[in-house]
This record gives structure tokens, C-alpha cells and sequence, in this order.
């Protein structure tokens, strides 16, 4: 008899443990199995994390292994990164299985949907290299040949031609029998990466997964990988976990974006699954962006990275002008309006030329909250607590932070006056406004509320690319890496959304958002046009976007995180709790802050004090944080405190969840 220790498919923490069973088969690292468990003999799957286990002597008999899964299985890389996870994240094994593991059935033979199967691929190989990408190329390509496992920044202007060395390192794996990974930060962009790997590498070689493809397709695409069919997978954040052996290269395009650190369960951090992954295989981690993130700058200047600089565009173009417009300077000539009259002249001017237009803000929605004007009241999810957004065209009141949608009230709920008003701006009174501005032209509109499926993403942006339409407004989804041929101008209509967020991101956002939009300008021939509003235009991430200064952003930014105590200096953890009862909520986050004080661990002075949470009332339940600036290198010790803490949580039957969030991009 044989003894294996598996991972329970039961998601609960009382059961975030190994368990130890009996077989007869000589099963592997990664099989997955059914198992009878618990009290009532339940059939559950299993996932097999040790082999040749040596049993607990004091246990006289183990339930034994029943049938195994002749489809699905993970490979010992996949296994020990799970493991990596739920110690650096304080996750559990569950969570982590299931970010591998597709959810879904596979479709009945010749019933297979391939995801973007009308993509045909562009053809666009590149024979003549600058001399700063045949530099990077030879550095890249060099490395995977020798595999030594190193990782790159590349930071390269917008339109420095980076996909071109991302398609060339990723040829140089395939040709050494390895396979690669192409992340993007949003799945409107694959669609591009995926037409132009299409024409390189030809289709047979691509899998994509996303969490906009249906539960079938996402299960068949998973299949095709494991079985070896794909050898490049194209994907949000949740390609990290494609089922690849051998991995030679993982690039993360974009590399500075959000979206590459997940804030649902599991709350982890694309770069780092990334690099783990890498270490098995000593394959090539790139990471591209004309924005570096400070953290990411900071370890090239610490020598972690690489760094890779690409200073010209690739058909050098000159990079288009950055205006800023004082909106406080508009009002007091009267303009009340959503354009100052410098952007609602050059908007006239570059459609009268025949060139199109992005709008940029960073709201979807039509207002951005719902308040009476008699007692202030403000409308706010009643399950999250959140303010909700207006949106006219489902004239709805939505939340953003649970996607529940609400009727708006004819009077207020609070002091039953008539006088509700809608204030700020989104997405959607751009376009109606913009619409209204010029009645003749063509406007769409792309945000989380039109790209619903793929379908849509697809026709707004062939819509654009093809000339017909006119302006496009958007969220940050259009400065993504995006390229359009015939932009002439970008106008970002507040860029202090961004910079009052309360978040010590704030400015390295902001100062991200507008180099990136403005580098959707210019594309052609014609180096373009950016108008930046604002009511602060003397903040220093503005005037460094305005004149593309990312040496003089960083060096302010990284001053001020170093003084302040925040990453790169740092590892700020976020352990949330959750309860049906406030009190329980609070009592739990103090109790938690005092034990890991009591604890002894080092500046536990920057342990503080518990504090409502920004989504502070879930469904049923109250929502108290603790944030902790953990100092560098000592992130695990307090991880397993953490997590010893809610081991005691459930021992004492406290009936209160926690979460920990390490460096979260969300504000609280």
C-alpha cells in the first residue's frame, strides 16, 4: 500500500490542509482524483501534492484513493508554485488549485468552439531593425539561448516597436523546443496581439485564455495547452497559470497596469507568478512598458532587471505635443462646459482634416453620484456601501463595486424631498455631450459597459480602425496599447480623476494614464496632438507627462515613497475582516493588530489601527481592515503570523472571514 497527501476540492479553511490517503496505483504529483471525505464519505476531487508519503503511525486507517481523472493533471512546477502562493500570499491550497485548474466540461467531439477563429492574422514581419532593438533582441535572444533565466525591462517609448523583440524572443523559444507566454493587461487587446502572433507564428501554435471566454471554450483551450497542441498562450493575468511545460519566456506588455494584480481570491501578483515559474524552467521574464511602474524601475536601478532602453519610435515620428489646459482659466471666461475651448477647437479642426479623435476619461458611467441637494444625502449600494454611479442609459443607478443595479428614487429616502440631482461626469455625458457637439460624426463609446463579450470589443475597435467612426470615447481601455493609424487627436477631459483618488499611486497613475493615452496619437505620419484639462496643471506628474520626463517623474516619486515608507521600500499588507455583526468585525481586527504586536516582529510601530473599509458593508456583513508596512524581506514572517492568528479564529469558532492583500492597487 501506497500513501499519497492531497489537497481536498472543499473550500473551506478548516480543511486548508494536506490530507494523507491510501492507494494502490502509483500516482503522481498533479493527478487529479476522487476521494471519499469527511464524515459522510462525500465523493470529492483531489488534487495529489506528495507521493511516498510516510503515514502517521497513530492513525490506524486511511480512506483510500477512488477512480482518477484521465484528462486533467498538473505538473510538479504547477504544484510547488501553489505551495509558493499560499505562503507568500496567505492563500489556500484551494485557491491556488483552482487558478491552474479550468472550470468547465469539455465539448463533445466535433463540437470544439475555437475562440477568435475569424482571425486570419496580419502579416507584418519586420526585416530592418533599429539599432536599439537588434541591441535588445541579441541581449534577450542571448539569454534564452544560454538559459540563464534572467528578467528584462524594456522601456521603450510608445511605438518603439516592442512587440516586434516580444515576437522575436518568443521565436527564439519555440526553436530550443520551448513554449512562451504573451500577457496584456486587457482582453480588448488580444485581439490586436492575437491577429498579428496569428500571421507570425500561425494559428495551430496559439491558445488564449481570458475570463471573457465561456467556461466551454476556456476548458478547451486549457486542454489544447496541456496536451501540448499550443506552444504560445495569449491572455490577461490569468494566462500566468497556463498549463505550459518548459517554459522559455513570459512577457507582461503593459507591465505597469492594474489589472496585472488580482484583487478577487486569489489576491496575487502576476509579475511574481511569473518570476516563480520561470526559476523551474530558467526561462526569460520580459517586461515592456513606455511607463515603467516605480517598483519596476527601481529594481532595473537595484540591478534585478535588466534594463532595456528604447528612446525613438520606430519610424521616428515625433512624439505628439502634450497641451495642459487650466479648466479653472475656462471658468472664469464663462466655460461651463465638459470641452475648454482649446480641445472644441481642435476637435473641429482635426475632423474638418479627415483624422479621428480619442476622448479619454476615466469614468464609465453618466454621473458619478446621486445626491439631494436638501440634506446631502448621497445614494450608496446598500450592500457594499459604495456611491452609486447613474447610468442614463439604463437610467439605473449602479454600483461599480458589486455590479448590482438599483431605480432611482423620485425622492430622497432620507428626508423624502423631490431635489435629486446627478454630478460629475462619465462615459456616457462625454458621449451624449460630444454627440451634441457634433450631430454629424460618428461616436462610440469604450468602456466595461460596452465591451461586454468579445463580439462588441471587436466591433467598436473595427469601427475605428476602419475609419467609421469618427471620435471614440473611452476609459483607460483606449490607452492600452491600442494602435490606430489615423489619430490625430487625444483629449484626456480630467485628468485629476485620477490624481485625487486617495491612494499614494495617485500621481504614478496619472502620470502613467497620460503618456500612455497620448501615445495613441501620432501613429501615422503626423506626430499628433494631446490636450490635457485639468484644475492643477502645475502638478509635477502632469508637467513631467507633458513633456515625456519619466527620468524626473521617478526621481520626485521615488523620494517621496522612500520618505513616506511606501513600496518599493515596503510590502504593504492589507488584512481584511469580515462579519455579520460590525462589532465582531472590529473587535477581531484590534485583537489581530495586538497579537501581531505582542508577536515581537520588527517596526510593529507601522502596524495600524483598524479602519472601516472603503466597501464597508458587504452582503450581510461589515468590512474592517488593518494595513501593515511591512519591512522588505520580512513579508513571509508576518504572513505566517497572519495566518497563524486565523488559524485561531477558527479554532475559537469566531465567526468572522479574513483576507490579506499584499500591495493592493485598490484603494481603502
Amino acid at each position: 500500500m501506497k500513501y499519497v497527501d492531497l489537497v481536498i476540492d472543499n473550500n473551506s479553511r478548516h480543511t486548508d490542509d494536506l490530507f494523507t490517503y491510501a492507494t494502490e496505483e502509483d500516482l503522481k504529483t498533479g493527478q487529479i482524483v476522487q476521494v471519499p471525505f469527511s464524515n459522510g464519505n462525500k465523493v470529492r476531487n483531489a488534487c495529489v501534492f506528495a507521493t511516498d508519503v510516510v503515514p502517521d503511525p497513530s492513525i490506524k486507517r486511511f480512506k483510500r484513493v477512488g477512480s482518477v481523472d484521465p484528462d486533467i493533471s498538473l505538473n510538479e512546477e504547477m504544484v510547488s508554485t501553489i505551495t509558493w502562493m499560499r505562503q507568500r500570499y496567505g492563500i489556500k491550497y484551494l485557491d491556488g488549485l483552482r487558478a491552474f485548474i479550468p472550470n468547465g466540461k469539455p465539448a463533445k467531439a466535433g463540437k470544439e468552439k475555437e475562440p477568435y477563429k475569424d482571425v486570419t492574422g496580419e502579416t507584418q514581419h519586420i526585416d530592418a531593425l533599429t539599432v536599439e532593438q537588434r541591441a535588445a533582441v541579441e541581449e534577450i535572444n542571448g539569454a534564452i539561448d544560454a538559459c540563464r533565466g534572467e528578467s528584462f525591462l524594456i522601456h521603450g517609448v510608445t511605438s518603439s516597436g516592442k512587440t516586434e523583440i516580444y515576437m522575436r524572443a518568443i521565436a527564439k523559444a519555440l526553436s530550443m523546443g520551448k513554449t512562451a507566454i504573451m500577457l496584456v493587461p486587457e482582453i480588448a487587446l488580444t485581439r490586436q496581439v492575437i491577429d498579428r502572433f496569428i500571421g507570425r507564428f500561425g494559428k495551430s501554435a496559439i491558445a488564449v485564455l481570458h475570463s471573457k471566454l465561456t467556461r466551454r471554450e476556456r476548458f478547451d483551450e486549457w486542454m489544447r495547452v496541456r496536451r501540448g497542441e499550443a506552444k504560445i498562450v495569449i491572455g490577461a493575468r490569468i494566462g500566468v497559470f497556463a498549463p505550459l511545460e518548459n517554459i522559455g519566456v513570459i512577457i507582461m506588455d503593459e507591465e505597469h497596469e492594474s489589472t496585472y494584480k488580482s484583487d478577487q481570491t486569489p489576491k496575487y501578483d502576476t509579475v511574481d507568478i511569473a518570476t516563480k515559474r520561470l526559476m523551474y524552467y530558467d526561462g526569460v521574464l520580459i517586461l515592456g512598458s513606455a511607463t515603467p511602474s516605480v517598483v519596476s524601475y527601481e529594481r532595473a536601478k537595484e540591478g534585478i532587471y535588466k534594463l532595456i532602453e528604447l528612446k525613438h519610435r520606430y519610424n521616428e515620428t515625433p512624439m505628439p505635443h502634450i497641451s495642459l489646459v487650466d479648466m479653472r482659466e475656462e471658468l472664469k471666461h464663462g466655460n461651463r462646459t465638459i470641452f475648454s475651448d482649446e480641445l472644441y477647437r481642435a476637435i473641429k479642426d482635426n475632423l474638418g482634416d479627415g483624422r479621428q479623435v480619442i476622448l479619454f476619461i476615466n469614468r464609465r458611467g453618466y454621473s458619478t453620484f446621486i445626491s439631494c441637494r436638501d440634506c446631502g444625502e448621497a445614494m450608496k449600494c446598500p450592500e457594499c456601501g459604495i456611491s452609486l454611479v447613474y447610468h442614463k442609459s439604463e437610467n439605473m443607478a449602479v454600483c461599480h463595486y458589486c455590479g448590482k443595479s438599483f431605480v432611482v428614487p423620485d425622492v430622497c429616502p432620507s428626508c423624502g424631498s423631490r431635489n435629486i440631482k446627478y454630478f460629475g461626469v462619465g462615459t456616457e455625458k462625454v458621449e451624449e455631450f460630444t454627440q451634441k457637439m457634433f450631430p454629424e460624426k460618428v461616436v462610440d463609446r469604450l468602456d466595461l459597459d460596452t465591451a461586454k463579450n468579445n463580439r462588441e470589443i471587436t466591433r467598436i475597435l473595427n469601427g475605428f480602425s476602419k475609419g467609421k467612426t469618427d471620435i471614440l470615447i473611452g476609459t483607460q481601455l483606449v490607452a492600452k496599447g491600442l494602435d490606430f493609424k489615423n489619430v490625430g487627436l487625444v483629449g484626456v477631459i480630467s485628468a485629476d480623476v485620477s490624481l485625487n483618488i486617495p491612494d499614494y499611486r495617485s500621481t504614478e497613475r496619472t502620470f502613467q494614464l497620460v503618456t500612455q493615452v497620448a501615445g495613441r496619437a501620432g501613429r501615422g505620419n503626423d506626430p499628433g496632438q494631446v490636450i490635457v484639462q485639468s484644475y492643477t496643471p502645475d502638478n509635477f506628474a502632469l508637467q513631467a507627462a507633458a513633456h515625456y520626463d519619466y527620468e524626473g517623474f521617478f526621481k520626485t516619486e521615488i523620494m517621496t515613497r522612500n520618505f513616506m515608507g511606501y513600496p518599493p521600500f515596503t510590502d504593504l499588507i492589507v488584512v481584511e475582516f469580515t462579519a455579520t455583526e460590525e462589532a465582531i468585525a472590529i473587535d477581531t481586527a484590534s485583537r489581530c493588530r495586538d497579537y501581531l504586536i505582542s508577536a515581537g516582529l520588527p517596526e510593529a510601530e507601522k502596524i495600524f489601527e483598524p479602519v472601516l473599509s472603503s466597501n464597508f458593508k458587504g452582503q450581510d456583513s461589515f468590512r474592517y481592515h488593518i494595513m501593515i508596512k511591512c519591512p522588505k524581506g520580512e513579508r513571509n514572517k508576518y504572513i505566517y503570523y497572519i495566518r497563524f492568528f486565523g488559524e485561531q479564529l477558527i479554532t475559537r469558532k469566531i465567526k468572522c472571514n479574513y483576507t490579506i492583500d499584499v500591495n493592493p492597487y485598490s484603494a481603502f
